[in-house]
């Protein structure tokens, strides 16, 4: 697949949706994450049809902790309009960057990369439009600025270009932080070690250290369940969604 001939149609999204939820205690001990119910569906659903509602078909789901739930629950995705598929977790955790490299095998060329415990709604055809006009970039990471606001800042970005992502090693003049969806193409990812342990993070830091990531700027803030906290805030926020979108409440 050419740069020239994407089509947002036809560009997957891995969908990291294995974490063991351990910030939210109880409330996901029988249930993983993105079941949990938020403004009367499980999370997930809220997830998919965002996706959709942006030309989005194709999502593969990275799962683990009680993924079988969600397998279950969503079946083949016909219903939302899309095409669903599910990679599960081995005996071993891997890491985020271990989910991808056993999703590669139902992936492009070209993908997205996002996560399953985030509401992200923004302009994805604009995302991908900018990443094509990269011709010599491997990745996109879209960021906001952040000032330490929902999470700690981790990127410095500045005149629209990446100039530092770090998650472990912070530096002066982060003032912005990684959105939670990203583009890579499989030249990227095929550089992760295959049944190793990886987190994406540190494949992200690489490439933005050797220029070949780009940013995009967003500026519609996210929504997480990660924590009761933020879990709270994502159920108002999409509790008002529901009421804007009344056929959001069928299914």
């Amino acid at each position: 697949m050419s740069f020239e001939s994407l089509q947002i149609e036809t560009v997957p999204v891995a969908l990291l949706a294995g974490g063991l939820a351990t910030r939210l205690g109880a409330l996901a001990q029988s249930v993983p994450k993105a079941m949990i119910d938020v403004a009367g569906r499980p999370f997930i659903e809220h997830q998919i049809e965002l996706l959709a509602r942006n030309g989005i078909r194709r999502i593969v789901l990275c799962l683990g902790h009680l993924g079988g739930q969600i397998e279950q629950h969503l079946g083949d995705g016909s219903r939302f309009g899309v095409e669903l598929s599910y990679v599960h977790d081995g005996a071993a955790l891997l890491g985020t960057g271990g989910a991808i490299t056993r999703a590669l095998p139902l992936l492009s060329d070209v993908f997205w990369v996002m996560y399953g415990d985030s509401y992200m709604d923004i302009d994805y055809g604009a995302v991908l439009s900018h990443f094509q006009r990269q011709l010599n970039a491997l990745g996109l990471m879209t960021v906001i600025r952040n000032e330490d606001r929902w999470d700690r800042s981790n990127v410095i970005f500045r005149e629209g270009k990446l100039a530092r992502y770090d998650k472990k090693n912070r530096s002066p003049g982060m003032r912005y932080i990684d959105y939670g969806v990203q583009i890579l193409r499989r030249q990227a990812a095929e550089r992760l070690l295959v049944n190793r342990p990886s987190d994406l993070a540190d494949l992200y830091r690489v490439l933005v250290s050797e220029g070949r990531m780009v940013g995009y700027e967003v500026a519609q803030r996210f929504y997480e369940i990660g924590t009761p906290q933020s879990l709270e805030e994502a159920r108002e926020h999409l509790s008002r969604v529901v009421e804007k979108m009344p056929l959001a409440k069928a299914g």
